[in-house]
């Protein structure tokens, strides 16, 4: 079964086309490295919490919006030499977040139910 790998960050809104720009730039990366599907999602109906949300998660300032976005593989194996290949590429290495990267998350996530 496919593999995972959900990131959410907090993306200022005023940055919204930069970072559209910028996730299609990735895109090419991901997809060269073995990702079979990449989907980015731009907070449009995320309530705020009382104890958690989107916005706590990431410490989302108000001229801030979430955005959840994640990436298919074929197996983990995949994802993991995915990232290795990521990390040392030197045009990735040149791509500049349009947001706060130090407030992002991410994670591997094996998929247990597709229907």
């Amino acid at each position: 079964m496919a593999y995972i790998e959900g990131f959410v960050a907090a993306v200022p809104t005023a940055n919204k086309q930069a970072y559209l720009e910028q996730v299609r730039q990735g895109e090419v990366f991901f997809k060269k490295f073995g990702a079979t599907r990449y989907v980015e999602c731009w907070g449009d109906d995320v309530p705020k919490g009382v104890l958690t949300d989107f916005y706590k998660a990431t410490q989302a300032r108000e001229d801030e919006t979430p955005i959840f976005s994640w990436i298919e593989y074929p197996d983990k194996a995949t994802r993991d030499a995915a990232n290795v290949k990521m990390l040392n590429d030197p045009d990735m290495g040149k791509m500049e977040l349009p947001f706060d990267g130090q407030r992002m998350f991410w994670g591997g996530f094996e998929v247990i139910l597709d229907r």
